[in-house]
Order: structure tokens, then C-alpha cells, then sequence
């Protein structure tokens, strides 16, 4: 496997390289592609790649042609408009933001859940100094983070203990203010919910505020992403708090509309 074009690094899961590398160069090529051409290609051995491919297209990744060729199969064509959906969704999260013209001068954040963490999609740092800098990609633990505890809130709590009540699950604190175990989360998440959008009180960093709403799809009875704005923990007062948390709450409800969530309602 040294001269293997698909594992130069070793992937822990060679098969699903592979599979990437089958679906990659069909979409290069522009038109369907036979056994030997992908064979050829990537330097796979016939019997191994027609196996792989046998698989591909019993999961409706790749369409076998009258001709014996393949083309990409409409389950690709899923992913892209998630995809899509998710790209359009950040262009609507931040013209919904300008649009509401509320605390317009702070941090705002999109995330969405990945297991026990959450990855920001979407970022605009705002003008006032926070001493942390958030960025697409960045991923931090749900339990900490004001959208990932709004994410979570949606779940039930046999679910959340499942999650985070396993040995070894629960993240390190990242500031003295984080929670320090599933049932003093389980009783915030219930919080969260009776309030309807969520707080991180310096728990991610100290000096920092965050308030966070759920977001949802058509389909989905849980959370598909979280919103969330910043602001320096100095300024928050009661008054603030709740029209932070309301403004999140709003912005939360209107990405859902354009998700079609109304539908599922």
C-alpha cells in the first residue's frame, strides 16, 4: 500500500478514502466512468473496487448505467442540498441579524452539534473587545458554550445523560464557571427551556456573556443549529439579559421559519 494514492497518511478507515476517491473522480470527470477507468485512475485493484462499488450503489451513492458505467447516485445529491441549505442558512443568519438592528455592535455566532461539541459555521466578531475571538470551524464543548446548551435543551434528559453521563465524557472546565456534571446540566437545560434561550455565564471564558436560542428544521423534533451574541460581562444587567436573550430568541425563530420548521409545527 506505500504506492496507494488514497493513503498516503495512513486514514484510519481506508475503505471510506476509497469510497471519497470513487465519488471524487466520477464528479472530476464530468460523465459517467467505467470499472476500468476508475481502476486505472486511482490504482485500485478491479475485484476490490468492484466491490466497493457494489456498495456504493446499494446506498444510492452511484448509479450503475445500461452500459455498465457509473454516474453519481441521487443521495449525492441529498448531502449537496444540506449543504446548500447550510450555506444559505449563514447568509440568512446574518442579514436576519443586520435586519433586526439589535445590539448590532456585538459578537454573534452559528453553530451546530457534533456529538459532545459544537462547531461554528458562522462568526462576525463585533466591535467591542472580548478577549476571545470566535471562527468558523472552531469547536468548543456543548456543556460550556450557550448554543451548544440550547441545542441540548431540545434533547430529553435520558438523552443528555447518555451523552455526557458516560465515564470520560465530560469535558475539562475551561474557565471555573463551566458546570461540573450531567445533573447540574440536566437542571440548567430545564432552565433554558421554561426561558427559552440559554446563558453561558463565563463559562467559556471569564469576562464573557453569552445568550443562545435553538434552531430547527422541517423535520427534525431536536435542534439543527444554535445562535448566539457576546457581550462583555461587565455591561450585562438584568435589563440587557433579557433583551439579549429575547433579540437570540427572535433571530432563532425566523432561521427556523426559513428552514421550513413551520411545516413540522
Amino acid at each position: 500500500m506505500a504506492d496507494d494514492p488514497l493513503t498516503p497518511d495512513r486514514p484510519a478507515a481506508p475503505a471510506v478514502a476509497r469510497a471519497t476517491a470513487v465519488l471524487d473522480r466520477i464528479a472530476a470527470a464530468g460523465e459517467p466512468q467505467s470499472l476500468a477507468e476508475l481502476a486505472r485512475a486511482l490504482r485500485i485493484p478491479k475485484s476490490t473496487l468492484h466491490g466497493l462499488c457494489a456498495t456504493l450503489e446499494q446506498l444510492n451513492l452511484l448509479t450503475r448505467l445500461d452500459s455498465g458505467q457509473m454516474t453519481l447516485g441521487p443521495h449525492v445529491m441529498m448531502w449537496a442540498n444540506a449543504f446548500l441549505a447550510r450555506i444559505d442558512i449563514t447568509q440568512e443568519f446574518f442579514a436576519s441579524w443586520d435586519d433586526m438592528r439589535v445590539l448590532p455592535e456585538e459578537t454573534i455566532t452559528l453553530s451546530v452539534r457534533d456529538g459532545r461539541e459544537v462547531v461554528y459555521i458562522a462568526c462576525r466578531n463585533g466591535v467591542r473587545p472580548l478577549g476571545f475571538t470566535f471562527r468558523s470551524g472552531m469547536r468548543l464543548p456543548s456543556v460550556y458554550t450557550a448554543t451548544g446548551q440550547a441545542m441540548l435543551s431540545t434533547s430529553p434528559d435520558e438523552g443528555v445523560r447518555k451523552l455526557m453521563g458516560a465515564p470520560g465524557a465530560w469535558p475539562v472546565p475551561l474557565t471555573a464557571n463551566g458546570l461540573r456534571d450531567v445533573e447540574a446540566l440536566i437542571d440548567e437545560l430545564r432552565r433554558v427551556r421554561r426561558r427559552g434561550y440559554s446563558i453561558d455565564r463565563e463559562a467559556v471564558r471569564e469576562g464573557m456573556y453569552c445568550f443562545g436560542a435553538p434552531v430547527f428544521d422541517s423535520h427534525n423534533p431536536e435542534a439543527v443549529a444554535g445562535v448566539a451574541v457576546s457581550i462583555r460581562a461587565d455591561d450585562v444587567d438584568e435589563a440587557l439579559e433579557e433583551r439579549a436573550g429575547q433579540a437570540m430568541r427572535r433571530l432563532a425563530d425566523r432561521l427556523s421559519q426559513r428552514l421550513g420548521a413551520w411545516r413540522r409545527a
